[in-house]
């Protein structure tokens, strides 16, 4: 197996590019693993709607990123104190899903430092009834990868509020994250450890048996091969949030100047169907903030621009923009209502 050194790159969109770059490209004839750690970020699965799994008021304030992972499972929080290892072989029905054959050499690892660490259900690794460890896969039918995280000292109070949905009052057919009771590693080790002394015990660990240890070295053509897919998907909204699964909304709220209800279908992460319904009292025929809205990506900055001119007293009387587009895109704290 040979070693894959990110050099001490953070950036989430640049390792998943890294990461999904040494599946399709580097030798199929050899077997890889990559760590990589991440500055504060949420990583979603692929085949789940990201406005269901995060706090984007808070993640927007803080400047988490957002970023969408090919291998399928839930949502998980990383930063500066999680590890994360990726094993990248060659497929095979034997390893697919075979989540203990991959967790078992860092389980043994965890255990050399007196850590009672194993693996519970499908891809989980606890510590005393603990998550400190999730597991995910994917393969390409020829290649595949078996990456997780390592819990080290991850701050859980950023886990818990980056995560704590403030848009949830949607339809979708999204696969919802489990959020399971976690615990870091450090909370079990007898003396403190750096995320860098951690890496590098983890990693001789994993190669204690291995006399042909060596690390790759990257050519021209990967780190420009990387970059593009990075700049291409990783950095690309429509990736991270216009994947997501179509999905409904449906928001009422009462104004002084009547009852406003919001119906929008969201599809490929565009405003689909914008429909409003309510007893206010409007000089403009609503239908035009439809065609305003329609085609647009659901998303904040570009529904507040497509208003910014638009004066919505004409077509509700005395309503504040920002009040109108909380309704469009803001948090549950209106009346807000999944649609049938």
């Amino acid at each position: 197996m040979v070693f894959i050194d990110n050099e001490g790159v953070t950036d989430p969109h640049l390792n998943l590019a890294l990461e999904e770059y040494a599946l399709r490209h580097f030798d199929a004839n050899t077997d890889y693993l990559l760590f990589y750690i991440n500055e504060p970020s949420i990583i979603i699965g692929r085949n789940q709607n990201t406005l269901e799994e995060i706090n984007q008021d808070y993640i927007t304030e803080k400047g988490i990123h957002v970023v969408r992972r090919i291998s399928g499972g839930g949502a998980v929080y990383h930063d500066l104190g999680n590890l994360n290892f990726s094993f990248i072989t060659n497929h095979d029905n034997a390893s697919m899903h075979n989540f203990k054959k991959f967790t078992a050499p860092v389980i043994e690892v965890l255990k050399n430092f007196g850590v009672e660490a194993e693996l519970i259900g499908r891809n989980d690794i606890l510590i005393d009834g603990k998550k400190v460890s999730g597991t995910a896969q994917f393969t390409t039918g020829k290649r595949m990868f078996s990456h997780g995280t390592l819990l080290l000292s991850t701050d859980l109070n950023e886990v818990a509020k980056a995560l704590q949905v403030k848009m949830s009052k949607i339809q979708s057919k999204g696969h919802k994250s489990v959020r399971s009771r976690v615990a870091n590693i450090s909370d079990f080790l007898e003396e403190p450890l750096t995320i860098e002394a951690f890496r590098s015990l983890i990693l001789e660990g994993l190669y204690a048996n291995d006399k042909n240890f060596k690390t790759y070295e990257f050519t021209a053509a990967d780190r420009e091969g990387i970059a593009k897919l990075k700049a291409e998907k990783y950095d690309d909204w429509n990736w991270n949030y216009g994947r997501s699964p179509k999905f409904n909304i449906q928001r009422t709220k009462r104004f002084p100047i009547g009852e406003i209800d919001l119906r929008i279908f969201v599809e490929k992460g565009h405003i689909a169907e914008f429909t409003v319904f309510g007893d206010f009292f409007g000089k403009n025929a609503v239908e035009e903030l439809s065609v305003i809205l329609i085609g647009l990506p659901y998303e904040e900055t570009a529904i507040k621009n497509a208003l910014k001119d638009i004066d919505l007293t004409e077509y509700f009387g005395a309503i504040d923009t920002n009040e109108f587009l909380a309704m469009i895109y803001g948090n549950d704290d209106i009346d807000s209502e999944v649609s049938e």
